[in-house]
């Protein structure tokens, strides 16, 4: 084990120093109406949650917005079609803490939201998030706690929103990946040529 592993706040702080005003000016409550606005251009996010197997994050996205802001302490997120694992709402059934990263290509800041969420499942709400005739299963409705943005320093220095110099070629395929987590008990090849229109299919 490192004899130089940080197990305590008070060293943990000394390692960074202080904190600079605008980091601390910047995290609110609620949603102020700037952060609203940040928000209603937002497509994607990713949602974390923490139940009794341990923490997780998944992505969520739509057409736009992604979430539906009720007012300046609520948040309606739908949980549209997808694989059915449902890990985040099995979590959030054990624990409501929930954490939102919001993300918009381009823009090198992200938005950071907590809060607690409930599933809601009335079916007027439901029909109020239709796309396509198609319901979500559910809603997350969501009492942001703290809300604050991000500083651009990852996605500068990941260069993320520059695809052009991101080498994907070794990238493996969903078949690719499935086909050798189960040892070729699934075809790969036929996997990948499917999704694309099954994707399409299930969107919503």
């Amino acid at each position: 084990m490192s004899a130089h592993l940080i197990t305590d706040r008070a060293a943990l702080e000394a390692l960074f120093g202080e904190v600079a005003p605008p980091s601390l000016a910047k995290e609110t409550g609620r949603l102020h109406p700037v952060y609203a606005r940040w928000i209603a251009q937002a497509r994607f996010a990713l949602l974390a949650t923490c139940g009794a197997d341990g923490p997780d994050v998944s992505p969520r996205g739509d057409a736009g917005p992604l979430v539906r802001i009720v007012d300046e302490h609520t948040l309606l997120l739908p949980e549209r079609r997808g694989n059915n694992r449902i890990d985040s709402l099995r979590n959030l059934i054990v624990d409501p803490r929930v954490g939102l990263l919001f993300m918009i290509p381009g823009v090198g800041e992200t938005l950071r939201v907590r809060g607690r969420a409930q599933i809601d499942a009335d079916p007027d709400l439901l029909a109020s998030f239709a796309v396509e005739g198609k319901r979500p299963h559910c809603v997350l409705r969501i009492a942001v706690e703290k809300v604050f943005f991000q500083c651009a320093r990852a996605t500068l220095r990941s260069r993320l929103w520059r695809p052009e110099e991101h080498d994907r070629s070794g990238v493996p395929t969903p078949g690719a990946m499935l086909a050798a987590l189960t040892r070729g008990g699934m075809d790969g090849e036929a996997y990948d040529r499917a999704l694309p229109q099954r994707q399409r299919d299930s969107l919503y």
